[in-house]
Order: C-alpha cells, then structure tokens, then sequence
C-alpha cells in the first residue's frame, strides 16, 4: 500500500511530463511551455494536476475541433507524399538524369577535341600509323 502512494503520483508526474513535451506552443494556456515543463517537474503532486486542469488547451469533440494535431500539424501530414507518388521528386530525379547525360556528352566533347587537337599538332594520336620521330 506505501507503495502505491508514491507510485500513483509519479506515474502522474510522468504522464503529465510527457502530455506537457507533446502538446504544441500554441496550446498550452496562461504561461510558456517551459514554465510549465518546471512547474510539473518542482512541484511533484500539484503540478501535474494544475498541468491537467489549467495548461493545455482541451477543446470539445462535439464542435468538430477534437483533441488532435493543430491545424499547421494536419497541412504538414498532407504535404507528405511518398517519393514515387510526388512529382516534384520524380521531376528532379529526372533533371538530375538529364544534367548528368549533359555532363557526359560534354565530356567526350572535350576529351574528342583535345585528341583532335593532339593530332593536328603533329602529336600521336590513336589512328596515327607513323611512328615518332627524333
């Protein structure tokens, strides 16, 4: 029994400690999260109780505005697509591929025009038949 005297108010001071991190800026009420953070963690029965009670705002299922993720919280789960279904994604593998192949292409260009070059001026070059002279 003296066990479960101190075993209830900390399973409240954790769930209150938890609730307090989760809960977003703009819905804690009266002060700043972290005052509340060293409210619940200093005054070990009373905080989290004053926490439940007073510093989260709870908002009524029955309005349609439950207990879920703020409003900026939903816009940014819907903003998540996964990668083969987002075109912005698929666009820049795409122009990436496309950059590459340039890349490529410019180059064997260069490495084309620097034996070209070799060549005309009296360099060896692959297709030449005679050999140095000295």
């Amino acid at each position: 029994m003296r066990a479960l005297l101190f075993i209830v108010p900390l399973a409240l001071t954790i769930y209150a400690f938890i609730d307090c991190l989760n809960t977003s800026e703009e819905d804690t009420k009266h002060l700043p999260k972290i005052a509340w953070v060293f409210i619940i963690l200093l005054f070990w029965i009373v905080g989290p109780v004053v926490w439940l009670v007073a510093g989260k705002a709870r908002r009524n299922a029955a309005t349609g505005t439950g207990t879920g993720p703020s409003s900026w919280q939903r816009g940014r789960r819907q903003q998540w697509v996964a990668p083969d279904d987002n075109p912005d994604f698929l666009k820049s593998l795409k122009d990436d591929k496309e950059a590459r192949k340039a890349e490529a292409e410019a180059e064997s260009r260069k490495a084309e025009a620097e034996e070209e070059l070799k060549r005309r001026n009296g360099g060896t070059g692959p297709d030449d038949k005679t050999p140095p002279t000295s």
